[in-house]
């Protein structure tokens, strides 16, 4: 029997390209796949610096859940993978109070990897929300 999935994307290039969605909603679970720090147009953003681009994959996470009428604070468990753990952990030490601040921060791992998709990615962040 086939389940219900409703699927949203940001209109990448890639996403048709490579064959995938951005986020898949079945039932109440909310899953995103790994966001990668580019804008609206497909631009990247924040080329060498890990904190501007974890802001913008932040904010790539919270359109993708606001299409579903979720937010941060629904998010229950991300994976962090990241090229440099040293810039990684002082840029989520820092941003942790911007993006989930006043709520009970979800389950996270973070991973350091050899190399993302695309070389000039630094992080991708890949969560799980519940609605």
């Amino acid at each position: 029997m086939a389940i219900e999935k409703h699927a949203e994307n940001h209109g990448v290039p890639w996403e048709k390209e490579y064959g995938y969605s951005q986020a898949i909603k079945v039932d109440s679970t909310i899953y995103l796949s790994g966001q990668v720090s580019h804008d609206d147009k497909g631009d990247i953003v924040g080329e060498g610096n890990m904190e501007a681009q974890m802001r913008q994959v932040y904010s790539n996470v919270k359109k993708i859940l606001s299409r579903y009428g979720a937010a941060m604070n629904n998010v229950v468990d991300e994976i962090v993978f990241v090229t440099d753990m040293d810039a990684a952990m002082a840029a989520r030490s820092k941003l942790q109070h911007e993006v989930y601040s006043g709520m009970i921060p979800p389950a996270s791992t973070i991973v350091q990897i050899q190399r993302l998709a695309f070389p000039v990615f630094m992080v991708e962040i890949r969560t799980t929300a519940r609605i």
